[in-house]
């Protein structure tokens, strides 16, 4: 069971010797337990939002100069009074002040209780507060505005107003349960149908943003492939613009996957140069030929790379047909394009749009990332749209999204008790994703995922 009734303490800044560390209590006692060894202006009598100078003292001992930062509830980031102390980055230091506060009162805080707090405490909801751990693991600046548009409240504030309107509807249908014996009805029901219509408009949108929303926070899987000696490996350094990879003139080089990431527009994509795909010589060439088919299936994008002044347009099209996935994005990329002359015949598939490149002199290579881009954005992310992060959100609207078609499914037809059931079954599942509705095994699975002092 969880609680808040008394006082944690961590590290907040990441573990190793640094310049500075900051360690954080969090309670109703955390600011007597600070001023319990500290030595300076008395704690208890400061305003909120204040720095104060002093020292932490361990009996007669002294055992660092510190800044502490007061912080008086309910004005914190977990509502609770908080206290953070910045002290030299020493592991020593740190893991001594920490000791020392818990000898005073305090006691080690578990991973993501701090958020955990802020959740109970009503300062964030819990996609909010989910939203914290994903802006912690931003690697990209599209990864960063989503967790930021979604911890300022963009999403609570859709599923909020969705669920105002579905309680408003569930209140009149439990009225007419009351007087069932009158035959009365209270709920309008083409408005219902209506209001259902609109509620499921915007769920469906929110479901589909997920595969976009997934590909911002954890990176666009791209392979690379084609016959040996396209140029993959060549690609891949002039899209990386470092020779990362090994290039020569002999098919088969590359015979393993090689994986980098490349951020284009604030989102990462994670190339992956893959072993050329023929009929394989040896064991090893034919594990090779295998990852590559592996990773093409596990992919969202697929570059598919040919040299264009050596291939047939018979082995291009069965090369794309073999290739094709129902769920990955392909970009036909044309290399060597500046060894093509004039007279030269470039095979052509009818179905695909080509990209000519000469990855060797880097020609074309910019037109390419944002190709690249596009296939993966498809001209969805403007900035202001919510989109769908996380796993468990996408589940949660899946059933609410279920619970709405029942409803219209049984509206003109079923009794109000059950209209009612499967309106309140919608609304436990938005509930569910903004904390509404949680168990403490829901909770401690969020949060258990969180790092020590967040």
């Amino acid at each position: 069971m969880t609680t808040t009734e008394d006082t944690i303490v961590a590290l907040a800044t990441p573990s190793g010797t640094g310049a500075i560390g900051v360690i954080r209590l969090s309670g109703p006692d955390a600011i007597n337990i600070a001023q319990k060894v500290w030595k300076g202006k008395d704690l208890t009598k400061q305003a909120s939002h204040t720095l104060h100078f002093g020292r932490i003292m361990d009996g007669e001992n002294e055992l660092d100069d510190v800044v502490a930062s007061l912080f008086v509830a309910p004005r914190s980031y977990t509502r609770e009074n908080v206290v953070e102390i910045s002290c030299h980055g020493s592991n020593f230091i740190i893991g001594s002040i920490i000791k020392l506060l818990i000898k005073n009162g305090a006691r080690s805080a578990k991973a993501g209780e701090f958020t955990l707090r802020a959740f109970l405490n009503g300062q964030l909801d819990l996609s909010q507060a989910e939203a914290v751990a994903d802006l912690i693991a931003s690697n990209s600046k599209a990864s960063q505005q989503v967790a930021l548009q979604q911890l300022r409240g963009g999403f609570s504030n859709q599923l909020k107003t969705l669920r105002e309107q579905l309680v408003q509807f569930a209140s009149l249908i439990e009225l007419e349960l009351d007087f069932a014996e009158e035959d009365v009805e209270f709920a309008n029901r083409d408005q219902l149908k209506k209001l259902i219509f609109e509620i499921n408009r915007i769920v469906t949108s929110l479901i589909s943003s997920f595969e976009l929303g997934n590909a911002i926070k954890n990176g666009v899987n791209t392979v690379i492939a084609g016959r040996p000696n396209a140029g993959k490996s060549t690609l891949l350094n002039a899209l990386l613009n470092e020779e990362r990879a090994i290039v020569s003139h002999i098919p088969g080089t590359t015979r393993d996957t090689i994986e980098e990431v490349l951020n284009i527009n604030g989102i990462n994509f994670r190339l992956i140069d893959t072993a050329g795909i023929r009929e394989a010589t040896d064991a090893i060439e034919q594990i090779g030929v295998q990852r590559t088919m592996d990773k093409i299936n596990e992919s969202a994008l697929l570059l598919y790379v040919f040299d264009a002044s050596q291939i047939t347009l018979d082995d291009l099209n069965s090369d794309l047909e073999s290739l094709k996935r129902p769920n990955v994005a392909m970009l036909v990329v044309a290399n060597k394009a500046d060894l093509l002359n004039h007279e030269q015949q470039l095979p052509l598939p009818h179905t695909e749009t080509v990209i000519f490149i000469s990855a060797k002199q880097k020609e074309n290579i910019d037109e390419l990332k944002q190709k690249i881009y596009y296939a993966a954005v498809k001209e969805q992310l403007n900035g202001n749209e919510t989109l769908i992060t996380n796993i468990r959100h996408l589940e949660a609207l899946q059933k609410t999204e279920e619970s709405l078609s029942r409803v219209l499914k049984g509206i003109d037809d079923i009794t109000s008790d059950f209209l009612a059931m499967d309106i309140k079954q919608a609304l436990h599942y938005l509930g569910e994703i903004t904390g509404a509705v949680t168990t403490d095994d829901l909770l401690e699975n969020i949060f258990s995922k969180f790092c020590i002092g967040k």
